[in-house]
């Protein structure tokens, strides 16, 4: 009974506050809207980081001593360009011994070949026998054998001389610098770290209880700080779970960085999880005095009545009502017109829904 009679004293109160504050002004049409029943969609709100598509090592394809390096650590490159040089003396060696052992191997089957046809002319007169012939034969492939071999050399050799310069696999930045010059380096040994920031994509750790359903709504809102909201393209999701966090890892890739988005960079991502039926009224419904929170709902005759709600989540201009009004009851949109307004009805005479 006690807290009946509160309600309706800040009901009371609050009508009282309309009336005080009159304003004197051409008053403005009251605008009527419905209550209107639609799903709401209820999300779960995650930290996200955004991370580089492409983001690699460069590593050392041969051996030898570095002699340049022209980019460092935060320095912009482009495809193609050198970022690295290696002392080629020891390649530049090995590829003229095998051009020279080359030149060798084709000296050789320049004079089998000639071998050969000398004997193979004579062999169809009858002159020679078929162990000659047979020996000329395979002779002749023996040095187109060595010919091959040297030529798979040679290319060897310039394949390693070309390993002395490192070339940019793509455009990006520098991010990591792992040696210096004068040092010494072998195959496989890390050179310089780099990624680009042309295609970024945004990497978020899903809990276990919301990985299905977020797979099969296949639906995301990437947010800034800032309230900006991004275009994400293919969703991809991890078909195991990390045994650390139990959680499942969701990664979308962005469709337009535009220039102010970095790697490292922290976002919001809203991800749907649950579906329900919410009643839904405009945001400037909603009257508020002190703890009070209510509208002016319309009777038959349309006559205001002022009626506690207890409201959720707002969106898009509109706000939910979880308890005080019922689907298809009509309330007032703009309020602020009752001010003064001799159509204002008291609490008392609000009608038992408001009780």
């Amino acid at each position: 009974m006690y807290t009946r009679l509160f309600v309706h004293a800040s009901l009371a109160a609050a009508a009282l506050w309309f009336s005080v504050h009159a304003m004197a002004q051409e008053p403005e049409a009251m605008e009527a809207t419905e209550v209107r029943q639609a799903v709401i969609q209820e999300t779960v709100h995650l930290d996200g980081v955004i991370e580089a598509v492409k983001q690699s090592t460069v590593s050392a394809q041969t051996s030898g001593t570095v002699v340049e390096l022209p980019f460092d650590v935060d320095d912009s490159v482009m495809a193609g360009d050198l970022i690295a040089r290696l002392d080629d003396t020891e390649q530049r060696s090995r590829l003229r011994q095998a051009q020279a052992n080359l030149d060798e191997a084709l000296s050789g089957l320049q004079d089998a070949r000639q071998q050969y046809d000398r004997i193979e002319a004579i062999h169809e007169r009858g002159l020679v026998s078929r162990q000659e012939f047979d020996s000329a034969s395979n002779n002749l492939s023996a040095a187109r054998a060595r010919v091959e071999r040297a030529q798979a050399a040679v290319e060897e050799a310039r394949e390693q001389l070309d390993y002395t310069r490192v070339i940019a696999p793509y455009g990006g930045i520098v991010t990591e610098r792992h040696v210096e010059i004068g040092e010494s380096v072998s195959p496989g040994q890390p050179l310089l770290s780099g990624l680009s920031l042309e295609q970024l994509r945004v990497v978020v750790d899903l809990p276990q209880q919301y990985a299905d359903l977020a797979r099969s709504e296949q639906q995301a809102t990437v947010t800034l700080s800032d309230g900006r909201v991004l275009d994400t393209g293919e969703m991809t999701f991890y078909p195991y779970a990390n045994p650390e966090t139990h959680t499942f890892r969701l990664r979308m890739r962005l469709t337009e960085p535009n220039g102010t988005l970095f790697p490292g960079m922290l976002v919001k991502v809203q991800v749907p999880v649950a579906s329900r039926e919410a009643l839904w009224i405009p945001a400037t419904a909603l009257v508020r005095r002190s703890e009070l929170r209510a509208v002016f709902v319309l009777n038959d005759e349309d006559q205001p009545r002022l009626r506690q709600v207890r409201t959720g989540t707002r969106q898009n201009g509109q706000l939910e009502v979880l308890s005080g009004v019922s689907a298809g009851e009509r309330v007032v949109a703009n309020p602020a017109v009752l001010v003064g307004s001799e159509r204002l009805a008291l609490p008392g005479s609000a009608n038992k829904g408001g009780e």
